[in-house]
């Protein structure tokens, strides 16, 4: 094993000329193909080279295994069998492995001084959140709930006074991504006089998908994913009585969809409402039931937005120069009303404290991609994060969009990936932790609540309470932009035909119940690749032969 060891360590040493560079080019590969085609090179060998890492590891314990007899016990000795085994062999293939990985790295090594890289230290993280981070949230509360207070009291009227007397009122809000439509709708929920005069309220997150029985499940609270049967159900839950329920992040513009579903939801008392929230005017148009009933919700006040920022950005300290002001003022403009840019652009400052540092990121501003469809200050924030943040966050494109992500498992899944970096003596759980709470202060995350004991009992077989979190939209959006193919969301049936279509995939997550012959046809194929499967309902023998076989994992 010496020599491979040694090949290893060469490998370790190329890779550490790329990573000295990784961030220039990064940010080069949005405007120029060929830095996006040297990087798609390196992160297709940076793969060989943590699977040919992974079979090595591999070894090493079932020799460990081996010496301690555990092949014993099942009755013969495995190496005698199958030949892959055998130390000659492992020890040739694995060396003309590592020799073609090296070959490749060192190419791109070689490319480097061709694209004429710089060399960028990372920024440290900010760790700003363990003082302030509870203090800087109620805050954030505050100027929200003020800054749209009267916006709200216009809302709360229409469905509390001018909707008693109509059968159902359909009143969406519209508004562009990261304006704040889902923050707006929950002060609209929880105002003492909204929950006064509803008999029942629910909250159902829609997202991408307009499943009608998904829908109609979790307005009832329950799994049923018969449509009809769902549908009966929802009758039945609102049925006589005067509810508010809130479609949050609506797609849909398939007009049938939405009648099927409000065909049972007219069966509530006189009075009832529901509040959608999208981005799209037609969406509004198809919902909505009169010609007034929409609201577009305003841009956010630039005094409103200046305090969230300065909230974030000077929340320890602030840079002394003349021309703070003007740079702040620009720094405003380029978040577009968006709170969730602003508050994304403030964390990523908070750690800058020299004025130079904060035009060179005024600067990176004007070149970010506006044709990718996500606010380029968002983006610009992940550029900024050191890489094993970017690593970290970015594997959680494989949950899909208003998922509940459970942050021990989240944790868990970045050490057994080796996202996390530590020292010697440092608890590797505690790292990743602090990892979550500095991606948390940076608007990666949002959402972070414990929930009742209990509630994840069947997704994950355990029964205690979880700490859970959310992404925005958004930032999902930003995260998918950098897996592209290495991370594959199968939640209901429709999506089936991706997994019927889809290539080699890293990582696979299916929240989707009747897959499980289909997934084992899959991994028959593509195994070989993938590193992460997350299925959050058990697997029987019968129905996943394929998988079974590697029940010992």
């Amino acid at each position: 094993m010496n020599g491979m060891e040694e090949q290893r360590e060469t490998l370790k040493r190329k890779l550490l000329a790329i990573l000295d560079v990784i961030q220039d080019a990064e940010e080069k590969g949005a405007s120029r193909p060929g830095v996006s085609a040297w990087l798609e090179a390196l992160k297709k060998v940076a793969y060989e080279a943590n699977d040919a890492f992974d079979e090595f590891k591999y070894e090493v314990l079932r020799r460990e295994a081996k010496q301690k007899g555990h092949y014993k016990k099942l009755g013969f000795d495995i190496v005698s069998i199958f030949p892959a085994h055998n130390p000659i062999v492992f020890r040739y293939k694995m060396s003309k492995k590592l020799c073609r990985i090296v070959r490749k790295i060192e190419g791109l090594v070689r490319e480097i001084h061709d694209f004429r890289f710089n060399q960028t230290q990372q920024a440290p993280p900010s760790k700003h959140w363990r003082n302030t981070d509870s203090i800087v949230l109620d805050s954030e509360k505050d100027i929200v709930s003020r800054s749209r207070d009267e916006e709200k009291k216009k809302i709360v009227s229409i469905l509390v006074d001018q909707a008693s007397d109509r059968d159902l009122i359909v009143l969406p809000i519209v508004g562009m991504g990261g304006l704040g439509k889902t923050t707006f709708a929950q002060l609209v929920y929880n105002d003492p006089e909204i929950k006064e005069h509803f008999q029942l309220q629910r909250w159902c997150c829609v997202s991408d998908d307009f499943d009608v029985a998904k829908i109609a499940s979790n307005i009832c609270q329950t799994n049923e994913i018969n449509r009809e049967k769902a549908l009966q159900n929802l009758q039945k839950e609102v049925s006589g009585k005067r509810y508010l329920i809130v479609l949050d992040d609506v797609w849909n513009e398939d007009a049938d969809k939405w009648e099927k579903l409000k065909t049972y939801l007219k069966h509530g008392a006189k009075g009832s409402a529901i509040l959608t929230t999208t981005r799209k005017a037609q969406v509004a148009q198809i919902m909505k039931m009169c010609i007034d009933d929409s609201h577009n919700l305003g841009n956010l006040g630039k005094v409103f937005l200046m305090e969230i920022f300065e909230n974030r950005a000077f929340c320890l300290q602030k840079p002394k120069a003349a021309e703070l002001s003007d740079v702040v003022e620009k720094i405003l403009d380029r978040c577009g009303s968006s709170p969730l840019a602003a508050k994304a652009f403030g964390s990523m400052l908070s750690n800058k404290t020299r004025m130079k540092e904060w035009t060179d990121i005024l600067a990176k501003s004007n070149t970010c991609n506006e044709d990718t469809k996500t606010l380029p200050i968002l983006k610009l924030s992940y550029d900024d994060l050191p890489l094993h943040m970017k690593h970290c966050f970015a594997f959680c494109a494989i949950f899909p969009k208003d998922y509940d992500i459970d942050v021990e498992i989240l944790v868990r899944l970045w050490m057994a990936h080796d996202f996390i970096p530590v020292k010697d003596g440092e608890n590797l759980e505690k790292v990743g932790r602090e990892i979550f709470d500095e991606l948390t202060w940076r608007s990666f995350f949002q959402e972070v609540k414990l929930t009742p004991r209990g509630t994840y009992a069947k997704s994950w077989g355990e029964i205690r309470s979880r700490t859970v979190c959310r992404i925005h939209d958004l930032m999902h959006d930003i995260a998918l932009s950098v897996m592209g193919k290495d991370c594959l969301t199968i939640v209901d049936r429709p999506n089936e035909k991706e997994l019927l279509s889809a290539g080699p995939t890293r990582h696979l997550f299916s929240s989707y119940e009747n897959i499980r012959t289909l997934l084992d046809d899959y991994l028959k194929k593509h195994s070989p690749t993938l590193q992460t499967l997350l299925y959050i309902y058990s697997f029987t023998n019968g129905s996943t032969p394929h998988l079974s076989k590697h029940n010992h994992l």
